[in-house]
């Protein structure tokens, strides 16, 4: 039915998702406690129909006008890097989407930097994405030392309705809590007996924790599937060494909004000589409180 490179195969030996286990969870009921504490415990959360839906379809304009270059295993995957460089305004100003950065900020409790900006596009075809991780804690050729962030997530805006046969999201919950070798974040699997498929509707963001197993389902239905994907990172969370920085003639460019979550991807806030009994020691940490999830 579909053309694919030669050697690749698609993720489900039947190219069928009937079968997946299926995430049920009402996302619409839950509170933003509820959502930070799946996020930690489950490895991502969702955020229904966060898009408002005029800015949704200036985007799907903008993205089929960009350029994209297919991947190394199949031409029915495609991309376009650093959108918020090319001329896509409604693109570069979800970045600040104000109901994503106060749930940001309010999650990580430190000024946020965006890592990266990403359009993916699934098309008819496409064999799915091997199930691995965005955490690299050494760097590696596929995401440079960027991905040795300690901390990150990445959102995944669909643009287009999620459904079981277009290209779904797939986890494997609380895979980011294992202490196992089946753990090394350096592993990538075809696929796993107890993987999660998430369906949405165009418009959501699904967040995964940057070191949660995951992937996507194969598109075979006759549609795309168009997301958006864009990094964050507390600022204190800095890669291991450095790493090309952001033109600062392009930065300064960007909308006021977008352009403070800008902020040199070298930004590190921590203490290398930190003593044992450093002086004024705090004796409160809300962000670490066992009770934080119950708010």
């Amino acid at each position: 039915m579909y053309s694919i490179t030669p050697g690749i195969s698609f993720t489900e030996p039947t190219n069928t998702t009937t079968e997946a286990i299926r995430d049920t969870t009402d996302w619409s009921r839950l509170n933003v406690a509820q959502k930070i504490k799946h996020l930690e415990i489950e490895g991502f959360c969702v955020l229904p129909e966060i898009i408002p839906p005029d800015t949704l379809e200036a985007i799907r304009n903008e993205v089929d006008r960009l350029p994209t270059t297919g991947t190394d295993y199949s031409e029915h995957q495609r991309g376009c890097s650093d959108v918020h460089w090319t001329d896509s305004p409604a693109c570069t100003n979800l970045i600040a989407l104000p109901a994503m950065i106060e749930f940001l900020s309010n999650m990580f409790g430190d000024d946020l930097i965006c890592t990266s900006c990403v359009f993916a596009l699934s098309r008819p075809g496409h064999p799915g994405i091997a199930i691995h991780t965005d955490a690299q804690p050494y760097g590696s050729r596929t995401f440079g030392l960027q991905a040795s962030s300690p901390r990150l997530v990445r959102v995944l805006y669909y643009l287009d309705d999620l459904t079981p046969e277009r290209a779904p999201l797939k986890v494997i919950p609380h895979s980011h809590l294992s202490m196992h070798a089946d753990a090394n974040p350096y592993h990538r699997y075809l696929r796993h007996p107890e993987e999660v498929m998430i369906t949405c509707r165009a418009g959501t963001a699904a967040i995964i924790n940057q070191s949660v197993f995951h992937a996507n389902y194969p598109n075979v239905s006759h549609e795309d599937r168009r997301l958006l994907a864009i990094a964050y990172r507390p600022a204190w969370a800095g890669p291991i060494g450095e790493v090309p920085d952001w033109p600062a003639d392009k930065v300064a460019q960007l909308p006021a909004a977008v352009r403070t979550l800008f902020q040199s991807l070298n930004t590190r806030k921590i203490e290398y000589d930190l003593p044992n009994r450093p002086p004024n020691m705090k004796t409160e940490a809300p962000g670490i409180n066992p009770s934080r999830w119950n708010v």
